[in-house]
Parts: C-alpha cells; sequence; structure tokens
C-alpha cells in the first residue's frame, strides 16, 4: 500500500488534481480498484500539505450486492460513506433490454455520480483508473476508432463544474490485487449479467503476450508515448 501512495500522490502532484480545502467523492463500485483508490486517498489526506477530505459514494444498481463490508472499510478509514439507490438494473436489462448495455450503463452510471458528489459538497471526483487501463485504452481507441485517443489524468466537466481525478495512473493493476490480499480489503463480487470476457480484457491479455514474448519494457514505453503524444490533458509541465 505504501507504494500505491506513493505513485498516487506522484500523480495527483504532476497533474495537480486536488486544491486545498477540497472534498474528493471516490465513486467506489465495490471492486478491487475504486476500494483501493480509496484507501491510498485516505491515507494521503493525513498528512498530504494541501488538506483535503475523502468521501465514497457507491451507486446500487439493483442486483442485490451487500455493501456492508464497505462500510465497514468506510468507518475504519473514518471515511464518510453513501449508497445510492437507482433502478438502473431495471432500465438498462428489464425495461430497454439492452443487448450492449455497457456503454449506455457507463453514461448513467457517471450522471448519478457526479450528481451525488454534488449534493454532498464535492467538485472533484476521484475515479480508479490505473495504470493498465490507460494502456487499455489507448489500445482499444487505436485499433477500433482509428484514432490516437486516451481518458485524461484529470478532466473538467463544465455542465456540472466537476472534475473528475484518476490518481492511479502510474499504478499497476498487479500492485493492487497485492495490496487488496495483504490489507484486508473487502471486495464485493460483480452481479452484472454483462461481466465476463470483453474487448478490454482481450486488449489486456494482448499486451500481456506482447511484452512477455516479443517486446520487453513495451507498457513503459507506451505510457510514455501517451504522455509525449500530445493526447489532450496528458502533457506534464516541467
Amino acid at each position: 500500500m505504501k507504494k500505491i501512495v506513493s505513485l498516487t500522490r506522484r500523480a495527483i502532484e504532476e497533474y495537480n488534481m486536488i486544491e486545498d480545502g477540497d472534498k474528493i467523492a471516490v465513486g467506489v463500485s465495490g471492486g478491487k480498484d475504486s476500494l483501493t483508490l480509496l484507501c491510498a486517498l485516505a491515507e494521503l489526506s493525513r498528512y498530504y500539505p494541501k488538506k483535503f477530505t475523502v468521501m465514497g459514494i457507491t451507486l446500487d444498481m439493483g442486483y442485490g450486492a451487500d455493501y456492508s463490508k464497505v462500510k465497514e472499510l468506510c468507518d475504519r478509514l473514518s471515511v464518510e460513506y453513501v449508497i445510492k439507490e437507482t433502478n438502473f438494473k431495471e432500465v438498462i436489462f428489464d425495461i430497454r433490454k439492452e443487448s450492449n448495455p455497457c456503454s449506455l450503463c457507463a453514461k448513467m452510471r457517471r450522471g448519478a455520480l457526479n450528481d451525488t458528489a454534488i449534493e454532498h459538497g464535492c467538485r472533484r471526483v476521484a475515479l480508479g483508473h490505473h495504470n493498465d487501463d490507460v494502456l487499455e485504452t489507448f489500445f482499444l481507441s487505436l485499433m477500433h476508432e482509428g484514432r490516437i485517443h486516451c481518458f485524461s489524468p484529470v478532466t473538467y466537466l463544465d455542465r456540472t463544474e466537476i472534475y473528475q481525478i484518476r490518481p492511479m495512473i502510474y499504478v499497476r493493476e498487479r500492485d493492487i490485487r497485492g495490496a487488496v490480499r495483504n490489507n484486508d480489503i473487502p471486495v464485493v463480487h460483480n452481479p452484472c449479467p454483462a461481466n465476463g470476457y470483453t474487448q478490454r480484457e482481450y486488449m489486456k491479455d494482448l499486451i500481456k503476450r506482447l511484452e512477455k514474448e516479443t517486446t520487453p519494457g513495451l507498457r513503459k514505453r507506451l505510457f510514455r508515448a501517451i504522455q509525449d503524444s500530445g493526447i489532450d490533458g496528458w502533457k506534464i509541465d516541467k
């Protein structure tokens, strides 16, 4: 966890993600990434020079998931925690019967998360995307959309005046898995019926195979290329 906190702090400082006095909402799905981010930010908030507070927000999609262990974790961290009830499962699968539900679901979740954050006085929403997510998103955009693109470390949403921040862009997924094992972080199983082997999983496997079999050091070079590419939001002011 010390390594993750250190890398999270590095991203926050290099991309100026936090201002003094911020209240930051962490979108807590119950998965390993968002819970690890919550723990890292809670730890960092104890001694970071810019004073900030953290809260967790979970959107209950309507699958009957049990978030009691997440609540216990937040109590242990002295972090405010809110569960927002939604009818997303009913809308997406029962009413609209979406054959490709992920895009609509992501859009609905983003809107609800931002609205809930605003209700609780937060203007910064932290998302649990990590280093592997960066590379996979880059590959997906290149191969499926034919463009050089990736989400930004910091995104300003002018309609809601929310800043979305991604403090774990330097953190490897394997380190997150280790932190979950070693710190008793209570991951909640994802009950979504669309959860399974996706194009993102394919990209994850492809990058892993390329680095192992043909291109050692691929991950570092890809990430450096993204930072140097001119993609909006990725340039670091030296």
